[in-house]
């Protein structure tokens, strides 16, 4: 119990930490390009995707095999479960105010900067607990081969995630360092809930099968519904096409050369 509980642990600490790379640029005083951004995202949409699959749902279904649960039980099971978690953080982010609104370009809070700015980074650490859950559940089982593909992905969704606290805190008065500490510490979230995620799952082995099929749906959801449209929107869906297959890529390849 207690490796899951600390790989969660280390694992969900070092995806919320890859938000410090993406405040390097105000640290420097220079900004991300848009395209460079959107292939990053693309990239961690590609990297999620294939770790949905193969290092979330296939251990999800072995791991219920294991348990003595026969193909019609363990299929119900598993498919129920991604189909949960894709419904538990939509209804989450239901509860959410939308990121594109808070930050004024849908016609939104534009008349108080403060505010409007101090609501996106609220919005971004919100969204960042479901995200350590699922780098959490991912390591549940105590191997960090089965989870680091998550924290990857999870870790580079978070890189501009990291640049637009810092660069919204500069535009309001924050210096560099002030500005890149606060892009920090909105993945420091990621830890608390990657902690107790991974504890509530090996606490009880039973629940490893729907644990990691949770996150799976969570992670799907997360590439369907986050970053696809968003780079739709931005007018990037072609670095972001790009980076998508690169990073699928990538990680089918070092999921199935690895085990």
């Amino acid at each position: 119990m207690a490796s899951g509980v600390v790989a969660g642990l280390l694992g969900s600490l070092a995806a919320g930490l890859a938000t410090g790379i993406g405040v390097l640029p105000v640290l420097a005083r220079g900004r991300l390009r848009d395209s460079d951004a959107s292939g990053w995202l693309g990239f961690a949409a590609g990297v999620m995707l294939a770790a949905s699959f193969f290092s979330l749902i296939v251990p999800a279904l072995a791991s219920a095999s294991e348990q003595g649960l026969g193909p019609w039980m363990r299929s119900s099971l598993v498919t129920g479960a991604v189909l949960m978690g894709a419904a538990g953080l939509a209804a989450l982010n239901s509860c959410l105010p939308s990121l594109d609104m808070i930050s004024g370009e849908s016609g939104g809070l534009v008349n108080d900067r403060n505010r409007s700015t101090w609501l996106m980074i609220f919005a971004i650490t919100l969204h960042n607990f479901p995200e350590g859950a699922a780098v959490g559940l991912s390591f549940a089982d105590g191997t960090y081969a089965s989870g680091m593909p998550t924290a990857v992905g999870i870790g580079i969704q978070n890189v501009p995630e990291g640049l637009a606290v810092a660069g919204a805190l500069s535009t309001i008065g924050y210096g560099r360092l002030g500005s890149a500490l606060g892009g920090l510490a909105s993945g420091l979230v990621e830890p608390v809930a990657g902690l107790a995620a991974a504890f509530l799952v090996t606490a009880t082995q039973v629940l490893l099968p729907t644990g990691l099929a949770l996150a799976a749906g969570a992670m799907l959801y997360i590439v369907v519904a986050q970053i696809i449209p968003g780079l739709q929107a931005r007018g990037a869906a072609k670095i972001g096409t790009k980076g998508f297959f690169v990073g699928l890529g990538l990680m089918l390849f070092l999921d199935t050369a690895l085990g």
